[in-house]
């Protein structure tokens, strides 16, 4: 059986790596140096399926400067000339970076998340929002971001099967290397302590209210929504 303390480890763990992942696509963009003098220059937008909303309004919208959105737009577009990012390059990106896991399943939760359209696509807009609220945030609108993501049937509700297709996905993702002896039911007792901890009136569901309520509780997932504040 998980211990309290493992438990807690694991849901804080949840929360690094929703972020961590975030930073990894960021990573891939090339998206870290801002000491480029032909920034201006990449203003200029070359032809492609889809062209981003104005960087002014981006400005507003998000908690990035102007000089950040044209670094970001810049990686962007090297990487995803189309304009958009489907879920296959979402998976191919991850793959690369877990490579003795099965990172599909998170990538495929984690794409849900930043579509927020739900139309199978993400754009530079819903990129940069998602990573503003992640990187940037107030807590509220990180651990809401999170919940959307635990959230998959997008009810307004986290149940005990979609915290276990969460917990079984970041399992496949990390590997056998990092979990070499986990026992099968583990995962189903990791969701047991979650909800133990989180399912305040115990009525089998998850609100968002509980869920920012336990997660201000926890001091290590507080810290941990701090870890990534000034990466750019």
């Amino acid at each position: 059986m998980w211990t309290e303390g493992e438990s807690e480890g694991l849901q804080t763990l949840g929360i690094v790596v929703v972020v961590c992942s975030s930073l990894k696509l960021l990573h891939y963009l090339g998206l870290i140096d801002l000491s480029d003098d032909k920034i201006e220059d990449e203003l200029e937008m070359t032809t492609v399926c889809h062209r981003p909303e104005g960087l002014e309004q981006l400005e507003a919208q998000t908690n990035f400067t102007k000089r950040e959105l044209q670094v970001l737009y810049r990686g962007f577009k090297n990487e995803c000339p189309s304009g958009v990012v489907n879920e296959e390059t979402f998976k191919q990106i991850y793959a690369q970076f877990f490579p003795h896991g099965d990172a599909s399943m998170y990538a495929h939760y984690l794409f849900n998340a930043f579509d927020t359209a739900q139309n199978g696509s993400v754009k530079f807009e819903d990129f940069v929002m998602a990573l503003s609220i992640l990187l940037r945030g107030t807590v509220h609108e990180k651990l809401r971001w999170t919940f959307n993501l635990y959230d998959i049937n997008k009810d307004g509700y986290i149940n005990k099967e979609e915290m276990m297709d969460i917990v079984k996905a970041i399992y496949d993702m990390m590997g056998k290397y990092t979990y070499p002896v986990l026992k099968e039911d583990a995962p189903r007792q990791h969701v047991e302590m979650f909800f133990q901890k989180m399912d305040k009136n115990k009525d089998g569901v998850v609100t968002l209210d509980e869920f920012i309520e336990s997660c201000q509780e926890d001091d290590n997932i507080m810290r941990s929504l701090q870890l990534f504040e000034n990466v750019m």
